[in-house]
């Protein structure tokens, strides 16, 4: 179980409603998609969320996707928190899956051509030429192994599939039909901490769950 090389807790939490979401567009590795007010509120209802937890300045190493979604999330987030987001490390390998030729493009668009955009157990189909699950799989385990010596807690805001994926190599969740292992979704603005491989919810986000 990869968490197991750690000591602190992880607090993984999916940035919020974007304005590709609110336009039903795939983002995928896009990398700037500004919040809507929406996902504004609800990185405030995170950062609240987080507050009650942690109190104020908390020691916390804040780690980000490099993506404006999941700055912006952060910002509001660690201003909450009383701690400075400058100071958050970026990693792409906290992004996104890949969707390939079909980044940007509306889900109509891509149900019209390739079927349903989702499968049967909630998961984001591969798009065509994008990144499969087990390579998101492998990115997030490469970032996982080489920050495993980062001391205390840990914040990381990161997308939906991609948290999805990094909560399960967290707690040891067994590969799943898609090839890696993929816990259940959560909506926009979700955090939840992770300690020694188990999970609970710090707050649920008041966002989509479109995958």
């Amino acid at each position: 179980m990869l968490s197991g090389a750690r000591t602190g807790r992880d607090f993984v939490a999916r940035h919020g409603e974007t304005v590709f979401n609110a336009a039903a567009r795939l983002q995928g590795e896009i990398t700037h998609t500004p919040l809507t007010r929406a996902g504004f509120a609800q990185a405030e209802e995170l950062g609240r969320a987080l507050r009650r937890e942690l109190g104020a300045r908390p020691p916390l190493t804040l780690w980000s996707s490099p993506t404006g979604r999941t700055l912006q999330t952060l910002a509001i987030v660690a201003e909450h928190l009383e701690l400075d987001w400058h100071a958050a490390r970026t990693d792409a390998r906290l992004g996104e899956i890949g969707m390939g030729r079909w980044g940007g493009r509306g889900y109509a668009e891509y149900e019209a051509e390739a079927g349903s955009l989702i499968d049967e157990r909630g998961l984001l189909r591969v798009a065509d030429g994008g990144e499969t699950y087990p390579e998101v799989a492998q990115r997030l385990s490469g970032w996982l192994a080489d920050t495993a010596g980062d001391a205390g807690d840990r914040l990381v805001l990161t997308h939906g599939i991609a948290s999805r994926v990094l909560r399960a190599l967290l707690t040891g969740a067994p590969v799943d039909r898609c090839g890696a292992p993929v816990l259940p979704a959560h909506p926009q603005g979700t955090v939840t901490v992770i300690a020694r491989g188990t999970e609970r919810v710090v707050h649920l986000g008041t966002g989509a769950i479109p995958a």
